[in-house]
């Protein structure tokens, strides 16, 4: 018996299921494996202290482990901030989870002295470069100036003040002489965007950055045109590293900016544009590390393209192979993709998703994604049949027949498969298609479209009789345009 309408009762869970929620707490066990110190391995600066902050507040059992790494990675730098923000974030956890979370004076205290002497420090630091700044002002000297407000925006970025940075590095733009000037501002606002995970203004200062890269490597081509072929050669090899050095870091700061705002196709394609993992240079752990960029290109693409794009853009790139080496499971969860695999693809996905919700960029974006995967998923799976047994595809992807139900019909009701779920005997059946009814519909439209291209040419041939064809003066190429139309009366539209 064939069922087309779904009960409102299961129309709500399959919803509910879709929709998801991030844990509250993460979880760490056998089935989900996490080795922090190993994770955290890979960063370094501020980007190892925002990961551990964002561990210890979703996952208890790692918490005093983080709280350790993150004190000793925040008393190497100088923001006070950052230090206090540690303890708070761990107080909070131990509030929320209880005894789970050993208390705080067990295991740290706060160091006032060396905040006491720290913000002495930097506020000596900051009357010292706001004098010179004044001071370069007072004397209009541009370069300086422009000096000036980039050791200033350096210095608030180190000591965590970043709205005040950003401030002064716009400030820079105005001060600058050359378009490397201006290339360098760009840098250094968007590794601060970056930072802040302010992923909507990216965009903009990767599209100054590039502008200006371009002029400085067209200055630089004119500055020695009759070098010898040599030195020519050396100077262009060097300009090409360069090159790539600089468009590696754009890619993936445009790709980390359409992640940040759910654009996966968007983000997948802009990854795999990134050049090598040596020119992601010193970006390279204090911003991301090349083993995110497995995983976010690789989640990403799994989420949006079709099969063979996959395997053009991930498995036969020899740059992205690199970046791949960096997360051994992500060539394992390719390759049960591609094989028809997907029980163990989803096993992939829930076994290493701790390591994707630790991560400071992803989580937010886990639930979506690996709803996309599996969507795609069944939808692969059940290409070539006109019909199945759900007991059967249930064995495919480890599911009850219940929960392949609510997958399904919730996939029916998107439009991903044309078919219909009889729920007596628990078979999918694809809908057939009237192939003497899709035809005559095909010729339908081509008579519509050839009716509507005779009817352009009997308005031309009227106006060329009318005398109402405008044509170009003698000397200026270019096509005759019909009077009153503004267009070329091969593109002229619509019903006459």
């Amino acid at each position: 018996m064939d069922i087309d309408i779904i009960d409102d009762e299961v129309v709500a869970q399959v919803q509910s299921k879709a929709a998801g929620k991030r844990p509250a707490r993460l979880l760490v066990d056998e089935a989900h494996p996490f080795e922090l110190d190993t994770y955290i391995s890979s960063y370094s600066g501020r980007t190892y202290v925002d990961r551990l902050l964002h561990i210890i507040t979703i996952s208890p059992t790692l918490a005093p482990q983080a709280l350790h790494l993150a004190i000793a990675e925040a008393l190497k730098g100088r923001d006070t901030t950052l230090y206090r923000s540690i303890f708070y974030h761990y107080e909070r956890a131990q509030t929320e989870a209880g005894d789970e979370v050993p208390e705080l004076s067990t295991l740290a205290t706060l160091d006032q002295r060396w905040i006491d002497e720290t913000n002495n420090k930097n506020q000596a630091e900051r009357q010292k470069l706001e004098l010179e700044l004044k001071t370069y002002s007072s004397n209009m000297i541009k370069e300086s100036i422009r000096m000036a407000h980039r050791d200033l925006g350096d210095f608030y970025r180190s000591i965590g003040e970043q709205n005040s940075a950003l401030k002064h590095y716009t400030k820079s733009r105005e001060f600058c002489t050359t378009s490397q000037h201006v290339l360098d501002m760009c840098m250094s606002v968007i590794e601060l965007l970056m930072e802040q995970r302010n992923y909507s203004h990216i965009a903009t200062y990767v599209f100054k950055a590039e502008a200006a890269f371009d002029t400085v490597m067209a200055a630089r081509s004119m500055m020695n045109p009759e070098a010898p072929a040599g030195s020519a050669q050396a100077n262009k090899d060097k300009r090409n590293a360069e090159r790539e050095k600089l468009q590696t870091k754009l890619d993936v700061a445009t790709a980390l900016s359409h992640l940040g705002q759910s654009n996966y196709e968007k983000a997948a394609t802009t990854f795999f544009k990134a050049g090598p993992v040596k020119s992601l240079d010193d970006w390279a752990g204090k911003l991301i590390a090349p083993g995110d960029v497995a995983i976010y290109a690789t989640l990403c693409a799994l989420a949006t393209f079709p099969r063979p794009a996959i395997r053009a853009q991930i498995l036969d790139n020899e740059n992205f192979g690199m970046y791949l080496e960096q997360e051994p499971y992500i060539r394992e969860l390719l390759e049960s993709y591609m094989n028809n695999r997907f029980k163990n693809v989803l096993e992939i996905l829930e076994r290493y998703s701790t390591r994707h919700y630790a991560d400071i960029h992803l989580y937010q974006h886990v639930i979506n994604l690996t709803n996309l995967i599996r969507s795609k998923s069944l939808v692969l799976y059940f290409q070539p049949f006109s019909s199945i047994k759900l007991d059967r595809m249930g064995q495919a992807f480890g599911w009850s027949i219940d929960e392949l139900e609510q997958q399904v019909v919730a996939l029916i009701q998107a439009g991903e498969i044309k078919a219909r779920v009889d729920r007596q005997n628990k078979i999918l059946k694809a809908k057939e298609t009237d192939q003497r009814a899709a035809l005559f519909a095909k010729a339908i439209k081509s008579g519509q479209d050839i009716q509507a291209t005779n009817r352009k040419l009997l308005l031309r041939m009227k106006l060329q009789q009318a005398d109402l064809v405008v044509k170009p003066p003698k000397g200026q190429p270019g096509a005759t345009y019909s009077y009153g139309t503004g267009h070329q009366p091969e593109l002229v539209a619509g019903d006459y």
